[in-house]
């Protein structure tokens, strides 16, 4: 008799309250046969704890004791929770009650596969990809992300076109499925990231460490996403332009990492210029600072991770080009049309 791995869906909280009262409910009803469910609260300040217990006392409840971020936060709340399989889920997504089974079976199916994400659409819009999310996480050669069915700011309908499940770059932090040993082996979210770019660095360790992440369209969620920073927020220009350059020096092999920063200096200069132009200094002066805060992180860093061994160009997931020259010069704005 086959034994179904164990599987911990963990809740990163931070006052959430109206997010679980609308979400919650629809991971309550998931079918999976050996599953646990816990909320991981990140010191929150609403009574969002207190609904829990009182409303779904089949949750466990990890109470962190202070707000790290969602790196830091979930790297306290699963050293305490044993299964095979995490899985990283927002708040503020909605689930169908077999999402987890299909996702589980493609693990299974090679044990190389590290993590995986399902379908992302987004809840407002169901027929449409998340920006999160949406077909699996893609990567340029400049270390800039993107997914399939999203490119920057641009999502497209869901039509069948990314039905095929495959080997990706990163998969999304808001549905995340890892197993448990991996996440381990690797050393967990790097802690200096706090938010965002955190599962792009976790997933190219992964791969550096000879592992597959994958991307599983049999499963489907729905992310309503901006729960905490939404889209054009200056403190989330901020931590994604910061933590991608932390990401790269960590991870490009040593004979790419100058000319990459090189190249990526002179370009978010422009990002600058462009948003000063634009009638938005705060977003300059959050490019300003994502470079101050990287450099003196830079100066901490020396010899915390090992030398990477294997280049970008050779994993998968990577598209060997400038997507922001394709996407604005030649206006391709598709993931088909970009790769």
């Amino acid at each position: 008799m086959h034994i179904l791995p164990s599987v911990a869906v963990v809740i990163l909280n931070w006052n959430g309250k109206a997010f679980l009262e609308k979400f919650l409910p629809s991971v309550c009803r998931s079918t999976y046969g050996n599953l646990q469910l816990v909320l991981a609260d990140n010191a929150s300040t609403d009574d969002s704890v207190a609904f829990v217990e009182a409303h779904y006392p089949s949750v466990r409840i990890i109470r962190n004791p202070s707000n790290d971020g969602f790196a830091g936060g979930y790297n306290e709340a699963l050293a305490h929770v044993e299964a095979d399989i995490y899985v990283l889920l927002n708040q503020d997504v909605e689930v169908e009650p077999g999402w987890i089974e299909p996702v589980v079976a493609l693990m299974e199916s090679d044990p190389r596969i590290a993590a995986c994400q399902p379908k992302m659409r987004a809840y407002h819009q169901p027929d449409e990809f998340e920006y999160a999310g949406a077909a699996g996480g893609w990567m340029d050669v400049l270390g800039y992300t993107f997914c399939r069915g999203r490119i920057l700011y641009t999502t497209e309908k869901d039509e069948g076109q990314y039905d095929d499940a495959q080997d990706i770059f990163w998969a999304t932090g808001a549905a995340l499925f890892i197993r448990s040993a991996c996440f381990r082996e690797v050393g967990g979210f790097d802690r200096d990231f706090f938010a965002h770019m955190e599962e792009v660095d976790l997933c190219w360790r992964l791969q550096r460490a000879g592992y597959r992440v994958c991307y599983c369209p049999d499963s489907k969620v729905f992310h309503v996403g901006g729960g905490s920073l939404p889209q054009g927020n200056p403190r989330k220009l901020y931590l994604n332009f910061r933590n991608n350059l932390m990401m790269l020096w960590k991870n490009l092999h040593s004979e790419d990492r100058w000319i990459v920063l090189f190249q990526r200096f002179f370009l978010d200069i422009l990002a600058g210029v462009k948003s000063l132009v634009s009638g938005k200094p705060k977003d300059m002066v959050a490019i300003y600072r994502a470079y101050r805060d990287y450099y003196r992180w830079r100066k901490t860093y020396v010899n915390k991770y090992e030398l990477p061994e294997v280049k970008l160009m050779k994993m998968k997931g990577v598209f060997h080009g400038i997507m922001i020259w394709r996407y604005y010069f030649l206006r391709r704005k598709k993931f088909r049309d970009l790769i």
